[in-house]
């Protein structure tokens, strides 16, 4: 039996109620042969994900005790090259994949567990070699005119971004006709999938804005022709809703940072606001959100990044014609569509020349600076393999 080197996390000690985060360790690990259906695969490069974050910081779940498992490889983004085909596999050997479908799918193909995360028995892609299901693999398309690293991003991030897009701005149609409004005005609190749901809405015409408090990614955004919109005059538009009741300054400053921010939407939305917000951080921004959004428009979100529960006026969503699209991940049925548009039309990740490859040795160096929101580009990459 081989074995290969990867990059794990184990079980908290002791009460999980009261355990702090984790790090990395580099171990080595049991490998045997791929069996029926399976593909012995060497990762090449991944994109650092936010679930990978939260897995560190045993938040919302430790991971490990929820699998039931002692030592867990995360790390579900990436590209990788087929070593060997099991029986009963079509695969080639050097055959070059996306990770596009490492989870556990319901009977409709939606996401019910992430492999790399939450997902019992299957390992992540923070290894230099790894067993996977054929069925996890999707072949990279031939002679791709897109990087390695930019297919490593696009793997869980711009397939979100499709799924999502594609139902808000279907839902937002339900309402209002070409004759209504020719096209929609799209607005998002910036992140990795945010920019790829963007970047997606200019294709179809849209007229963008991304919200940022960091100037790399507000100048990426104006040179793409998406409205730059910094973040920073108005931070404490991001609420704390409990420190509102008992601070009436910190209200009073909330208050004044929303309007502020409510100008500028205004401004750019010929005084109408966002047709579409892609709100994909949660109950801090929610107030803003929807003060921000036009009638009869359309909330897109995908995950609950900064808080599991928000507060709505129902009433006034009623009056607005509001709709709140909620998704998670994305179909299986989406991500040939998704691979096949993003190769054509250039939809993918812009990693920018001089952004930063950390090694494998680095990996858990960029969990730290990510943590610490020391990285600006919107996809940070990892190489586990030599190409």
């Amino acid at each position: 039996m081989s074995t290969t080197k990867a990059w794990v996390i184990h079980p908290a000690k002791g009460d999980p109620r009261t355990a702090g985060p984790t790090e990395l360790r580099l171990e080595e690990l049991s490998l045997g042969a791929p069996g029926d259906g399976e593909v012995l695969v060497e990762p090449l490069y991944g994109s650092w994900e936010r679930n990978m974050t939260h897995a560190l910081a045993r938040n919302p779940v430790d991971v490990c005790r929820a699998r039931g498992e002692e030592t867990v490889v995360l790390g579900n983004s990436g590209v990788g090259r087929v070593l060997q085909g099991g029986p009963g596999t079509t695969v080639r050997e050097g055959e070059l994949c996306l990770f596009a479908l490492p989870h556990k799918f319901d009977a409709f193909g939606y996401p019910i567990q992430l492999m790399g995360f939450d997902l019992p028995g299957r390992r992540g892609i923070l290894a230099q070699r790894g067993i996977w299901k054929e069925t996890d693999l999707a072949p990279l398309p031939a002679s791709s005119r897109h990087s390695l690293p930019q297919w490593a991003a696009f793997g869980v991030r711009y397939l979100t971004a499709w799924s999502s897009w594609k139902i808000a701005y279907g839902a937002w149609r339900l309402q209002m006709s070409e004759e209504d409004q020719e096209v929609p005005f799209v607005w998002a609190w910036g992140g990795g999938t945010s920019f790829a749901t963007v970047q997606l809405a200019q294709l179809f015409k849209a007229r963008t804005a991304i919200i940022s408090g960091t100037a790399e990614r507000l100048a990426l955004a104006a040179k793409l022709g998406i409205t730059p919109i910094d973040r920073r005059p108005f931070q404490e538009i991001s609420r704390d809703e409990e420190r509102l009741a008992r601070d009436p300054e910190y209200a009073k400053r909330c208050a004044a940072a929303e309007d502020a921010f409510l100008e500028i939407v205004r401004a750019h939305t010929e005084g109408r606001g966002a047709s579409i917000f892609i709100d994909y951080i949660g109950t801090p921004l929610i107030h803003a959100t929807v003060r921000a959004l036009a009638r009869q428009g359309v909330i897109a979100t995908a995950g609950w990044l900064e808080g599991k529960e928000i507060k709505l006026v129902r009433a006034f969503e009623c009056i607005k014609r509001h709709i709140h699209v909620h998704t998670h991940g994305y179909r299986r049925s989406d991500v040939a569509p998704a691979m096949r548009f993003g190769e054509e039309h250039g939809w993918m990740p812009v990693l920018g020349d001089g952004a930063r490859i950390y090694s494998f040795e680095e990996i858990p160096s960029l969990a730290r600076d990510f943590a610490d929101g020391k990285i600006s580009s919107y996809f940070p990459i990892y190489q586990i393999n030599p190409v």
